[in-house]
């Protein structure tokens, strides 16, 4: 992919424009990541009080009990989002789905382990673990060999 920005006085609004030869999950993406706008921190709910979490912070998302909850190495808020709502709003900051209860993010794995019946162990820098499922095992483990990319 090649990139090309064009920085002048004379452009008088920012355009983005896309040249290609077809249509591509990767030009979804693209396109998607720009038109993005929202919030950038995710809400969480500890007792009484709202908490602003910050996605950089956060080792994964996961579904219990038909609550939603964001967890790190010292702390586990609730957050009051589906799953779905929750993946469409971390995948530009790294996050992708391990199982169909979780959400990683790519960012802070530090290790990983496979088991014998073909899903991962996945070590997060935080010393938390979770578990990726086989049938997201090559696509984890694709965004971890282009850097997280």
């Amino acid at each position: 992919m090649k990139i090309n920005i064009d920085i002048d006085d004379r452009h008088e609004k920012t355009q983005i424009t896309i040249e290609a030869k077809e249509w591509s999950q990767e030009l979804e993406e693209i396109v998607n990541a720009i038109k993005k706008q929202k919030q950038h921190r995710l809400f969480g709910i500890d007792e009484d009080q709202t908490i602003l979490l910050e996605p950089k912070e956060i080792d994964f998302i996961h579904a219990e009990k038909r609550k939603i909850y964001a967890v790190s190495k010292d702390w586990r808020f609730e957050v009051r989002m589906k799953l779905y709502e929750v993946e469409e709003f971390l995948t530009p900051h790294g996050f992708m789905r391990f199982s169909k209860s979780v959400i990683g993010n790519i960012h802070r794995i530090e290790k990983f382990e496979a088991s014998f019946n073909g899903n991962l162990c996945v070590y997060f820098q935080s010393g938390n673990k979770e578990y990726i499922t086989r049938k997201y095992v090559t696509a984890i483990k694709d965004q971890l060999i282009q850097g997280g990319q």
